[in-house]
């Protein structure tokens, strides 16, 4: 499953991405991590050893001897090895003569010297001309964050590297604020940075240097360490540090040492990350809060949605002067109009998009939608706007499905519908450098790239004229390559080839398209309500 995209703007990433090497005070917090969980399970152990003999205990089960059977099959097992011949006295190492001690270990011809060929170099260098896109994936109960590589010019999407997570994530935000090691190796100097802060069910805050591999923790952490505070607290409102899942997030881009979070504790925190702490939380909602934003052009006002169906905007120097908007059912994402700040979207869970006048208030009550769009049949899960194009909306829903909408002049009409084959929608997002570039991800745990600019639907409504008389094949979506079934692939074609006297023939059953579920003919307005 996919939970979460970002896009990387061109040239922000480090061309060489540096090795993590951890500190002997590093080391020491590992082995302190690693006491703690044994620590934990040994106690959840002994519990369990006081539950088990509670049941030995029961009237019942005497009858049975239970407390011997352990002993009895330990005592079988002695005697099967002695049996065996002493098997079990062999020296493993029986068959080595003699150990050399070698004081350098250079010198050693049997240890594995880690050292970079340039062909590895190579493979991890990240060339300008790269889009970057962040994924965050649980597959199997293991969490993690992808840093994806996508090249435009032979549409080619892998994975560069990635990071673990410790719990499943709900929200990614990018930001270039320099935190932790760097910062400190600056002096404090919170310069331009390449850094991704991640929000999950846990109610702490990982910010990760996305220049460095293999990293074994995060840069920085925004959130209280105290496990049994956090027990103990666990979705009750704190003023420091949240109590529950981190559900939204967002970097101020204009003052920059500022990020907003939205959590299930109902709170939203504003962090100072140059002092990593929390300078201010807000209490205005009585649900989980599932969105936060900042203002794209005024610095110190943001908007929030929770799941007590309200929309909240607010500056957050005067948190109590706050302007409401209700809505029909749960807040699933918001959204600033960057192209007419004055106004913002609002998904729900309903499948309906409202589009709202922030200027229309009324003693702290907004108006009613400027309109209201019935996108889709289940909920809104993902939404964006086109930075450049005005009036572009993409929605994507749990209807497996993605739409694209022509929301100019306040009448929305729907341009294409489209399966893209990721399961349910849970993460649609443009790429900010490439003209109609679309990352579509969901509960298929698959992401796929939309280059939206060779649709005919699309063309012939934001392309314009020239863009629209012109005819152009539409390209498939693409995935992430696979390098097992590349390389089964080159291994397939390359015997069928050689069966066929060396002449290179297509492999067998990739006759299929990623356009079969394509809905591109359907022609429906969207059911629209104008006030």
């Amino acid at each position: 499953m996919i939970s979460a995209v970002a896009w990387i703007r061109k040239g922000v990433a480090a061309e060489k991405p540096t090795k993590y090497e951890m500190t002997e005070e590093e080391y020491a917090r590992l082995q302190a991590v690693a006491d703690e969980e044994i620590g934990s399970a040994k106690r959840e152990l002994k519990k369990k050893s006081k539950l088990d003999a509670s049941i030995l205990e029961d009237p019942a089960l005497k009858d049975f001897n239970l407390e011997d059977y352990s002993s009895a099959s330990e005592a079988g097992d002695s005697d099967s090895e002695a049996e065996e011949g002493g098997a079990a006295n062999v020296n493993v190492f029986s068959n080595i003569k003699g150990l050399s001690y070698y004081a350098d270990g250079s010198e050693d011809p049997y240890l594995q010297q880690d050292e970079e060929t340039d062909e590895e170099a190579e493979e991890m260098r990240i060339f300008n001309s790269d889009n970057l896109l962040l994924v965050a994936k649980t597959e199997d109960d293991i969490s993690s964050l992808e840093v994806c590589v996508f090249e435009s010019e032979s549409d080619n999407l892998f994975v560069h590297h990635d990071f673990m997570l410790p719990a499943f994530p709900l929200c990614v935000e990018w930001m270039d604020f320099r935190v932790g090691r760097k910062a400190a190796a600056a002096g404090g100097d919170n310069g331009a940075g390449n850094y991704v802060a991640v929000g999950t069910f846990e109610p702490r805050i990982e910010i990760w240097d996305l220049d460095t591999t293999d990293n074994a923790y995060p840069d920085l952490v925004l959130g209280s360490n105290d496990r049994k505070q956090l027990r103990r607290l666990r979705g009750k409102p704190h003023a420091e540090f949240h109590t529950d899942a981190i559900m939204g997030l967002s970097w101020n881009r204009l003052a920059r040492n500022l990020l907003a979070s939205s959590s299930a504790d109902t709170t939203v925190k504003l962090w100072d990350l140059a002092a990593a702490k929390c300078v201010q939380s807000y209490t205005h909602h009585t649900g989980k809060v599932q969105a936060v934003q900042w203002h794209p052009s005024e610095a110190s006002v943001m908007l929030t949605g929770a799941y007590d169906r309200r929309v909240a905007a607010f500056d957050s120097r005067a948190p109590t002067a706050v302007s409401w908007w209700n809505t029909d059912a749960d807040v699933e994402s918001i959204m600033w109009d960057i192209h007419s700040p004055s106004h913002f979207y609002v998904a729900t869970e309903s499948g309906a998009v409202r589009y709202y006048d922030v200027r229309n208030v009324s003693q702290g009550a907004g108006a009613d939608p400027v309109y209201t769009l019935v996108a889709h049949a289940e909920a809104v899960s993902a939404m964006d706007q086109h930075p450049h194009v005005r009036g572009l909306l993409v929605t994507g829903s749990a209807d497996e499905t993605v739409k694209v909408w022509d929301v100019r002049d306040g009448r929305p009409s729907m341009v294409v519908s489209r399966n893209p084959d990721v399961g349910g929608v849970f993460a649609a997002r443009f790429c900010p450098d490439e003209p109609m570039l679309l990352a579509v991800a969901g509960s298929g745990g698959e992401t796929r790239i939309w280059d939206m600019n060779t649709n005919p639907h699309v063309r012939s409504v934001f392309g314009g004229a020239a863009a629209a008389a012109s005819a152009v094949q539409e390209k498939p979506l693409v995935g992430v390559v696979d390098e097992e079934e590349a390389d089964a692939d080159d291994t397939r074609e390359a015997v069928l080839a050689e069966m066929h006297g060396g002449e290179a023939v297509d492999a067998i059953g990739q006759g299929s398209s990623d356009d079969d579920d394509d809905d591109d003919d359907e022609d429906e307005d969207a059911a629209m309500e104008s006030d």
